[in-house]
């Protein structure tokens, strides 16, 4: 795929807008953007674990839509339009009981009004942890 970016991010850009949010609070680091695609990483810590001591599934779809919405961002207008996340499912594949996780986000279909994004969480021995399907609504802005 060539590339696919209205105005191709940075990693401090991206950095830079997650200042004070849950991104910054779990530990999410954009690590790589590509011609079509989009690479962060989390840990698996006590702040993204679930009590049996895996990472929690939500905070692993917390990861998706962060790549996915920050994808579907840069692939709009930023003064003409927004982006929102319509829908997201996840199958979680296997338990990762610490280091980190690495999203890889790229489009499956960019529209005019919508956005679809596949999300693929590996842990570091690069086996998958979760499958995420990200739905990005584009609206015109009326601000």
């Amino acid at each position: 795929m060539s590339e696919i970016w209205f105005k191709r991010p940075t990693i401090e850009s991206i950095a830079k807008t997650h200042t004070d949010t849950a991104v910054e609070h779990l530990e999410i680091e954009f690590t790589e953007i590509g011609d079509d695609h989009l690479i962060a990483k989390m840990p698996t810590t006590s702040r993204t674990r679930q009590p049996y001591g895996t990472i929690h599934g939500g905070v692993s779809l917390v990861l998706a839509e962060t790549i996915g919405s920050c994808g579907a961002a840069a692939c709009v207008d930023a003064e003409r339009f927004r982006v929102f996340g319509q829908e997201i499912n996840g199958n979680h594949l296997r338990p990762n009981y610490e280091g980190w996780v690495y999203g890889t986000g790229r489009p499956v279909m960019l529209g005019r009004r919508s956005q679809v994004w596949s999300i693929e969480i590996r842990n570091e021995a690069g086996k998958m942890t979760c499958i995420s399907r990200l739905t990005m609504a584009v609206v015109e802005r009326t601000d």
